[in-house]
């Protein structure tokens, strides 16, 4: 073998010895050659290898981002239901206050009010962060509301604690059992066919059906009246009247004093009627007023 020449030898077992000869760059060259293909190979086997390693890492990687969509639908189904409740909570803070004639004077009322509605694309499911994010400042906005909420609440609720007597004596319950078939204001008058206002509020019911007295009371009178037919009246105090018309049977005589709940006569068909109701009128300073406004329960 020469400097610039590499020979390769084969002695053959018993044999005549052979030689190849070939130039000394073209060893090199296939030196490189391998050790390339060789690198090449190693480094395939590696990857091949951590591919085999990281499969199982990658299943549960795939499984926790779907528990994670299932659970961001979960929140956006949440925060529909906690806007249904704010609603539901909004509605009755209004009562309550209609009721007891409190002014609503929050600074932040109107954004309270906004709040509401669901938005039809919370029932889309999620897949972006950008949507996780906007529902959680949603439940967060929502939270804020109700907080808000909650804070009236305790207000309303310490002026009800000072004023248990004026509550007691506000009506807040159905008198009768039955449906409204005329409500309070105008109206088709059913004899003659004319508009007119009604200022009470119809509750159809059997002939016979206990009426109840809607809150605390003393009974001012019971009598006749062509258009009423037997009517009796209670006075709440704090200017507040109810009157029931068209009644078969008086439970209770003027001067009695009665309790919310408390059986005061009975439905009938008496006085100017189309058929057995009940005539339930409320007078807050001797001018009717709606009494849906009055009804909680």
């Amino acid at each position: 073998m020469s400097s610039s020449r590499i020979a390769i030898i084969f002695v053959p077992g018993g044999k005549r010895v052979r030689q190849i000869e070939f130039p000394g760059y073209l060893f090199k060259v296939l030196l490189s050659i391998s050790a390339v293909l060789a690198f090449f190979l190693l480094f395939i086997l590696i990857d091949y290898t951590l591919i085999k390693i990281d499969t199982p890492g990658l299943s549960k990687l795939k499984k926790e981002n779907l528990e994670k969509e299932s659970q961001n639908n979960a929140l956006a189904q949440k925060i529909i239901e906690m806007n249904e409740n704010l609603k539901e909570l909004q509605k009755l803070d209004q009562k309550l206050r209609a009721m007891i004639n409190l002014e609503k004077n929050s600074p932040n009322q109107n954004q309270v009010l906004g709040i509401g509605g669901s938005s039809p694309q919370m029932l889309e499911p999620v897949y972006s962060i950008e949507k996780v994010r906007n529902m959680h400042r949603y439940v967060d906005n929502l939270k804020t509301a109700i907080a808000i909420q909650m804070g009236e609440k305790e207000e309303l609720y310490e002026y009800f604690d000072k004023q248990r007597s004026m509550l007691a004596c506000t009506p807040s319950i159905w008198p009768v059992k039955g449906w409204v078939t005329s409500d309070f204001g105008y109206r088709v008058s059913p004899f003659t066919q004319e508009k007119e206002f009604h200022r009470a509020m119809d509750i159809s019911s059997r002939e016979g059906t206990i009426v109840i007295a809607p809150a605390d009371g003393v009974v001012m009178a019971t009598s006749t009246d062509y258009g009423y037919g037997n009517l009796l009246t209670v006075s709440h105090g704090y200017g507040l009247k109810t009157r029931y018309a068209h009644l078969s049977v008086f439970l209770v005589k003027p001067g009695d004093r009665v309790k919310r709940g408390q059986e005061v006569a009975k439905v009938g068909n008496t006085g100017r009627s189309t058929g057995a109701h009940l005539h339930y009128e409320i007078l807050l300073n001797e001018v009717p007023v709606n009494p849906q406004q009055y009804i909680l329960n």
